[in-house]
C-alpha cells in the first residue's frame, strides 16, 4: 500500500491541529538509524486504505511511505483516534530493515464454524484471543493466522500449539495459550 506523505516542521499543538482540519494525519517514523521523523500523512489516501482492508489486518500490512523521490517502507505501530468522531488522530511506524527482525501482531480469523459440531450442539465459539504477537523479518510477516475449528465439541479449544506457524516466524507467546474455545451456553 503506497501512502504520500510530508515533512512535518512544526512542533506546536496549534500547528497539529491545523493539520488535522485541512483533513490529514500527523504522524511519526521511528528509525534504527536515527532520530524519529515527524511526517504527515494524506488523509484521503489513508482513509481508503482503511475502508477497503479487512478488520485486523493494519498491524501486519506493510506501507510504502513516498516522500518526494524517496520510500520507506513501514508498519503501523500504533494508531490513535479521536474519542467521539472515531477520526484517526495520529499514526506511529517503525521503518522496516530488510535483515532486522520486526514485532507485529498478527490476526487469528476461524474457519468451520458454521459446521462446528460444538456449535450445532448447542455451544458458542469463544475467540479468546484476536492477535498473536510474533518475531520474524519484514518478509516472513504473516497476513493472518486460520484456526480450523470444524471438528471442535463442547468445552474444547484452540492452543497456540495448534496453529501452523510458518518457517522463520517466532510467536512471543505460549505456546500452551488458549485462542478458541467451544463454550456452553
Amino acid at each position: 500500500m503506497k501512502l504520500t506523505v510530508k515533512l512535518r516542521t512544526g512542533d506546536k499543538k496549534s500547528d497539529i491541529k491545523q493539520i488535522r482540519r485541512e483533513g490529514d494525519i500527523p504522524a511519526i517514523i521511528y528509525s534504527l538509524k536515527g532520530q524519529p521523523r515527524k511526517m504527515i500523512v494524506n488523509g484521503v489516501e489513508f482513509n481508503a486504505v482503511l475502508r477497503q482492508m479487512k478488520s485486523g489486518r493494519l498491524p501486519t500490512t506493510i506501507f510504502t511511505l513516498i516522500d518526494g523521490k524517496t520510500e520507506t517502507k513501514v508498519v503501523v505501530k500504533d494508531i490513535q483516534y479521536h474519542l467521539t468522531t472515531y477520526k484517526v488522530s495520529h499514526i506511529d511506524f517503525v521503518e522496516l530493515n530488510d535483515n532486522v527482525p520486526v514485532s507485529v501482531k498478527v490476526p487469528i480469523s476461524c474457519t468451520g464454524v458454521a459446521e462446528c459440531a460444538g456449535v450445532k450442539l448447542g455451544g458458542f465459539l469463544r475467540q479468546v484471543a484476536r492477535f498473536v504477537k510474533v518475531e520474524c523479518l519484514p518478509k516472513s510477516i504473516p497476513a493472518e493466522f486460520e484456526v480450523d475449528v470444524k471438528d471442535l465439541g463442547i468445552r474444547q479449544s484452540r492452543r497456540l500449539k495448534d496453529v501452523k506457524i510458518p518457517e522463520g516466524v517466532r510467536p512471543l507467546a505460549s505456546m500452551d495459550e488458549v485462542l478458541i474455545v467451544i463454550a456452553k451456553r
